[in-house]
């Protein structure tokens, strides 16, 4: 990223990102290393932080996301990893993972996490347009303001970023 990027620019970075859906996950098990890769690459593009080991170790041993069967990682757990990971800087592990299965609960795990990507590729796509939430689908709802908040928060850093970059704070005399 260039230091001389502007929010702009950073706009028009967001409005090209393109996240996997389910069917574009691997269809076999990775072992934690290709985990590390896929992931890492996917999540690339909107500047996480990346992922690592230790990070899914935690998240099975909190039983954020199922154990790896013979320590390989399969499509449902992948798709866990990158909602985790999007939230992660937001909420704490339980309440994600509380989120994640009150939305799997109304709907496959495929269904949930495509509508997940969709709202939040939509959310990047789109910044300036204006969340709309509904009582009548909840569900849905709680995946599109989940989205909006990743976005709020990849904004708020960016804003920060470029601030910090023009504005340089002056020491305060005591």
């Amino acid at each position: 990223m260039a230091t001389t990027e502007t929010y702009a620019d950073w706009r028009q970075r967001m409005s090209k990102v393109i996240l996997p859906k389910w069917t574009e996950l691997p269809n076999f098990d990775l072992y934690m290393d290709q985990v590390l890769l896929l992931i890492n690459e996917t999540l690339q593009p909107l500047d996480v932080d990346p992922v690592t080991a230790a990070m899914i170790n935690n998240y099975v041993k909190h039983k954020v996301i199922l154990s790896p069967v013979k320590k390989k990682y399969q499509i449902m757990q992948l798709a866990d990893i990158i909602v985790i990971s999007l939230l992660k800087p937001s909420y704490p592990l339980d309440m994600i993972r509380q989120g994640i299965d009150q939305v799997t609960a109304t709907g496959y795990p495929k269904r949930a996490y495509d509508g997940f990507i969709t709202a939040l590729t939509e959310r990047l796509h789109h910044l300036d347009e204006p969340v709309q939430v509904s009582d009548q689908d909840l569900s849905g709802s709680l995946t599109t303001a989940a989205a909006q908040l990743i976005v709020d928060k990849l904004r708020t850093d960016e804003l920060m970023r470029l601030n910090q970059a023009q504005i340089k704070p002056t020491q305060i005399e005591k």
